[in-house]
């Protein structure tokens, strides 16, 4: 397991957001998302700095996978609106976004099979922001195999690579585009504890490059390692944002993960209240589910 002091390493960099003369790098407005009538994101607002890694956290169902759909432009909105670096990107098509530097890694990897891992980075240079000539794009999936530590599997077919390898590749795949802002969608889910260390400090050198990221994660010992802010979704609404420490800590948020039986035996200092949300403790609650 690796070291959940480890602190986020842009924060200390950035000046708090609230100062005016530090404009969001994103920012959502009201963002609603429906299907069917039924609201999976609603009237959500948040921004993130430029440079920062948030966190987005919940139980299964928050709709955080549809926020990240949402900036990508997987999906349309339904209402409100979408600002990246100052620009209205509400209704532009997933591509587009591409171009103006988003990119992103899929929760289910989604490799092309019949395509060896370099062939499946160079598709990302050649159609990424910079659209580069085929030479540079070969040179650029090399440097990023090596950053990724799939230099010594260049050749491997997508379906010959292990759970944590097609991680890599599909994190490769979208530094290829030429990415400001990166949106990891559970990442590590279904790693090993060591691959989950490998990947968390991964992103923190690719955030050191000056790379905006958002990471949806469910262990709460990377995100919490990783994140200069946190950020807690349920049933489409923000119920939760600020420092790791604060926001795992909230009986709001102990209360959605754990029940509410849980939280009121807190409140009843029961339970150490400055106690906060951790493996073990949805591991209890996971167990007495079943």
């Amino acid at each position: 397991m690796f070291d959940v002091s480890s602190q986020p390493m842009a924060s200390n960099q950035i000046p708090p957001l609230e100062r005016e003369w530090v404009p969001a790098f994103l920012k959502l407005t009201d963002v609603t998302k429906r299907f069917g009538g039924l609201p999976a994101i609603d009237t959500l607002s948040f921004s993130v700095r430029r440079g920062e890694i948030l966190g987005i956290i919940g139980p299964n169902g928050a709709g955080k996978s549809t926020v990240v759909n949402l900036i990508s432009g997987a999906q349309p909105l339904t209402s409100g609106s979408i600002y990246y670096q100052g620009r209205d990107i509400s209704s532009l098509l997933a591509n587009r976004r591409a171009y103006l530097g988003i990119a992103r890694v899929f929760q289910i990897t989604r490799p092309f099979m019949e395509l060896d891992v370099r062939q499946n980075v160079v598709v990302g240079a050649l159609f990424g922001r910079h659209q580069m000539i085929r030479s540079a794009a070969l040179r650029k999936s090399n440097e990023l195999l090596e950053q990724v530590g799939l230099a010594h599997k260049t050749y491997f077919k997508g379906d010959q690579l292990t759970t944590a390898d097609r991680k890599r590749l599909e994190l490769a795949r979208a530094l290829a585009t030429g990415p400001q802002l990166l949106l990891l969608d559970e990442i590590m889910a279904g790693l090993t504890s060591p691959e989950v260390t490998e990947v968390v400090e991964l992103i923190r050198e690719i955030n050191g490059l000056g790379i905006t990221i958002i990471v949806i994660e469910h262990i709460m010992q990377a995100i919490k390692s990783l994140s200069d802010r946190i950020l807690v979704l349920h049933h489409g609404h923000k119920i939760a944002e600020g420092q790791p420490e604060t926001v795992l800590s909230d009986p709001k948020v102990i209360e959605t993960y754990l029940g509410k039986r849980y939280a009121q035996q807190q409140e009843r200092q029961e339970l150490p209240h400055t106690a906060p949300l951790d493996a073990d403790a949805l591991r209890r609650i996971q167990e007495e589910a079943r």
